[in-house]
């Protein structure tokens, strides 16, 4: 089947000829996107290499020396895990003794490649909720092929079944957690105005045990605006507490603590709206994204809960925010706070305490320069036991336990090295964007190159999201052990510098993200690290929609494209899927304030034949994705088919957002990525 042709002469902007694409399972637009699949295939899998590459990432996915990643729950410490004989994965369990041992024994709790086959259906993993202290009923949710609804089944612990007659919720965005043993918080689909445009729950119930879910108690509702509301149990020994949230839109949220009396109306806690506010025992901290009671932005600062309530607003001052540093993130133990920041996007942790005479600090060592360490407690209501892991681009992961509070760290897991790093070197560079901000990048490649080289840039540029050092063994094998250099850019959009990073780049700030992006590949190649024949860049989902932009806006710095998942129409995205929930992050189309600039940033409504031919461009996306509609890639891919620009396109029909949910799915994508770019870029290798 062949594209359809606009009609008359209407441009993309009045009229979109392949609006057909949208229609997600529909016979035409599956038959389409077997067509362009076939054509992939048959251009990038053909050649040997293309083997290679796929046996080599799965041979990193599947490899037995991994870190099998942890969550304590009483006395037994969680963990899903895929490989090479459990494509679907297993949730499994072990204590805290067997995982110090190079094997530990674990016990299976569900077997999902079973269940799949038990019940002909493909069940990808989504999370698990587990009731504690006796820690014997779990929420498991499954999600059919990596979307993003799911759906929820109670399961015993003790008994490792599914409980007959339990609690059980049908596919949607659910939000659910437990109160007590008999009852839940839940927000589902209960028909026709319960869930927001964005497909979430717009209702809070409290749901008793045995009682159909229909008749659940409403306890909150959202207004139909709204992006969200949810309901959650606290329940910390001695301050048992409930709350709901409204999530007004992306940026912006109201926190309410429950009465104990049902007929009173809930407590709003008066944080500001755009900021993160967090509860843990007897404190309430608070992230602030605009200036709030004297502090700046980006700091952190701390209340006692009640005096908050009864109107005290002198916080303890955790983290004060300066040009180069930024919060990361913290986590509680029962005792402590461990504090994550980052200097120029590389990490530095300490370790906080509360004192009757203030809060004292001590650094938590052992993060070597530019590289990312993240602390979490692991059981805040009980220990100030913690998990430290820290990594690099040539550095695999290391994970340790401590206990707040003691000297030293215990090393637990070790991860191996899954690619040879000789010869290759770390280093750090910062660009200089048209408005003179100063854009930090890292560049990992050879270390004696005599010229420049292929160069694969990556970027995301959006949603507070930080792009900081970490070990990837698939870009190891499948890139710099080949030869080529790799590139990391922290531009605007992020929260690499705080929240004022982010927020230069929203709305019609958003061009400055592209324009950081281009002023990397042009200082790339300013350096001599690379030429623009040379230089790949690649990027997902909102980096989908930042390599799409800078595709159609410099396609002369660039010699290769690859765009997963992406956001390409930016005049409907606010009506496909998840897409409603961005217009805090975007701007409203509908909005005439708003549409001038997101017809500007457009790549689907920038796409032309005249001017600079564009570089080649490689699409992916999946049928299942059900946050980023796959019409974005469809849709790209057919306009640039009809301008006669290179593009090839893949949709795998499983695989939600992530674009897989086993390895051998990963595989197969890193492969045609590794395979597009090493052609393209090295065209007489």
């Amino acid at each position: 089947m062949s594209e359809q042709t606009p009609a008359g002469t209407a441009g993309p902007h009045d009229h979109d000829p392949y609006l057909w694409l949208e229609d997600v399972e529909g016979e035409a637009a599956l038959s389409w996107v077997r067509e362009r699949n076939a054509e992939t295939v048959a251009a990038l899998t053909t050649d040997p290499g293309f083997k290679v590459l796929e046996r080599e990432v799965r041979e990193v996915l599947d490899d037995e020396g991994r870190i099998p990643y942890v969550t304590r729950r009483g006395g037994h410490l969680y963990n899903f895990w895929q490989d090479a004989g459990r494509l679907r994965g297993v949730w499994r369990r072990t204590t805290l003794e067997e995982y110090r041992t190079e094997h530990p024994v674990w016990e299976t709790l569900l077997d999902l490649d079973a269940l799949a086959d038990a019940e002909d259906e493909k069940w990808a993993w989504a999370g698990s909720t587990v009731l504690g202290p006796e820690h014997r009923h779990a929420l498991v949710m499954l999600s059919r092929d990596g979307a993003d609804a799911c759906v929820v089944r109670e399961f015993d612990l003790h008994t490792l079944e599914f409980v007959e007659g339990g609690f059980a919720v049908e596919e949607a965005k659910t939000r659910v957690g437990w109160i007590d043993a008999d009852h839940l918080w839940i927000g589902t689909d209960f028909g026709p105005g319960s869930m927001s445009s964005s497909g979430y729950p717009l209702q809070v119930r409290r749901w008793r045990r045995g009682t159909p879910l229909a008749e659940a108690e409403k306890v909150y509702e959202g207004r139909p605006g709204d992006l969200s509301a949810s309901g959650w149990h606290d329940d910390t020994p001695g301050f048992e507490r409930d709350f709901v949230s409204r999530q007004i839109d992306f940026w912006n949220s109201e926190l309410f603590l429950l009465p104990e009396d049902p007929a009173a109306a809930p407590e709003k806690i008066d944080v500001p709206g755009d900021a993160g506010a967090g509860i843990h025992r007897g404190w309430l901290t608070v992230e602030p994204r605009t200036p709030w009671l004297g502090h700046p932005a980006g700091s952190l600062l701390a209340f006692d809960f009640e005096d908050f309530r009864a109107g005290g607003r002198e916080p303890e001052v955790l983290f004060t925010p300066d040009e180069r540093t930024a919060l990361a993130g913290y986590s509680w133990t029962r005792n402590h706070l461990l504090l994550s920041t980052q200097c120029d996007v590389s990490s530095r942790l300490e370790l906080l305490t509360p004192g009757p005479d203030g809060w004292t600090r001590a650094p938590l060592d052992g993060v070597p320069p530019l590289s990312s360490a993240s602390a979490w407690g692991t059981d805040p209501d009980e220990s100030d036991e913690y998990f430290l892991d820290v990594t690099g681009f040539l550095q695999p992961s290391t994970l340790s336990r401590g206990e707040a509070g003691t000297a030293g760290t215990e090393v637990l897991k070790q991860a191996p090295a899954l690619f040879d790093t000789a010869g290759l070197r770390v280093s750090q560079y910062f660009a200089a964007s048209p408005d003179g901000t100063r854009v930090p990048y890292f560049v990992v490649g050879p270390e004696d190159r005599p010229g420049p080289g292929p160069t694969l840039l990556y970027g995301y540029g959006g949603f507070e999201v930080s792009m900081v050092p970490g070990y990837s063994a698939v870009t190891g094998r499948t890139w710099l052990a080949r030869g080529g250099t790799y590139v990391l850019a922290g531009i605007r959009g992020g929260r690499e510098y705080g929240p004022a990073w982010h927020q230069a780049a929203l709305g019609a700030g958003r061009v400055r993200a592209f324009e950081d992006f281009a002023a990397v590949a042009r200082d790339l190649t300013a350096r001599g690290i690379t030429t623009p024949a040379q230089l790949g860049i690649e990027g997902g989902s909102n980096g989908g929609l930042l390599t799409g932009a800078v595709l159609t806006r410099d396609p002369g710095l660039f010699g290769a494209v690859v765009s997963h998942v992406p956001l390409l129409d930016m005049l409907r995205f606010h009506k496909l899927l998840a897409g409603a929930s961005w217009t805090a992050e975007y701007g409203n189309p509908d909005d005439p304030a708003d549409r001038p600039h997101l017809e500007e940033i457009s790549p689907y409504h920038r796409m032309t034949a005249d001017g600079p031919a564009y570089p080649p461009l490689l699409l992916l996306t999946s049928t299942r994705d059900d946050r980023v509609h796959p019409g974005h890639a469809r849709k790209a891919a057919a306009r640039l088919r009809e301008l006669g620009h290179p593009v090839l396109f893949h949709e795998h029909i499983g695989g939600g957002h992530a674009g897989s949910t086993d390895h051998q799915q990963t595989a197969f994508n890193e492969a045609l990525v590794a395979t597009f770019l090493w052609e393209r870029l090295t065209p007489a290798r």
